[in-house]
């Protein structure tokens, strides 16, 4: 009788499940200028630094110290674990190093990126000219850009998570933090 009921009740084979992913759910996002943004536990004036963006209210600024380059920032979002770096430099007869420099960092992920669309911005009347790189793939960080004046200053971005990158599993926090580098570029000036 034994034998009768294991032969049917074993009568169903099993399908392998498919993996899966959380569900990663964005916040809403407003903007508020940069220099606007309280900095109560640094000793620091985002109004004297020499630009300026439309920040994301869920960003949290955080001053570099541990560099000697000043306005250097993090902008972390802790709802999504992400950072986007940002590095200054002035331009003193250096654009074309500094250029190399920022096109040497993005290119370093060519190897892991399906692709690497680039898209120009043009400001003349804020002197501000620059390009997005968009990163498509598992890399490491999935969009950068850098933005000039061509004279005076230059400043660099990078967007990181901070895991293994999976761009299937992360695709609405890149888009999240993409949009909100578009927003970065698009507002950005000059002081």
């Amino acid at each position: 009788m034994w034998l009768v009921m294991a032969m049917v009740s074993c009568g169903r084979a099993t399908a392998p499940k498919p993996y899966g992913y959380y569900r990663i759910t964005v916040p809403d996002t407003a903007y508020m200028p940069f220099e606007d943004y309280p900095l109560s536990t640094f000793n620091l004036q985002l109004s004297t630094y020499p630009y300026t963006f439309a920040l994301s209210q869920n960003a949290v600024v955080q001053p570099r110290t541990d560099v000697e380059e000043p306005y250097w920032i993090n902008l972390y979002y802790p709802a999504l674990d992400a950072t986007i770096h940002c590095s200054y430099k002035p331009v003193r007869n250096n654009l074309r190093e500094l250029t190399n420099d920022a096109l040497e960092f993005v290119y370093r992920n060519a190897s892991f990126a399906n692709a690497i669309p680039e898209r120009e911005y043009s400001h003349p009347e804020a002197q501000v000219y620059g390009v997005l790189f968009d990163l498509e793939g598992n890399t490491a960080s999935s969009c950068q850009f850098f933005i000039t004046d061509s004279v005076n200053h230059f400043f660099r971005a990078s967007v990181y998570c901070n895991c293994p990158p999976n761009a299937d599993s992360l695709a609405p926090v890149y888009e999240y933090l993409r949009k909100d580098v578009i927003k970065m570029v698009e507002t950005f000036e000059w002081k």
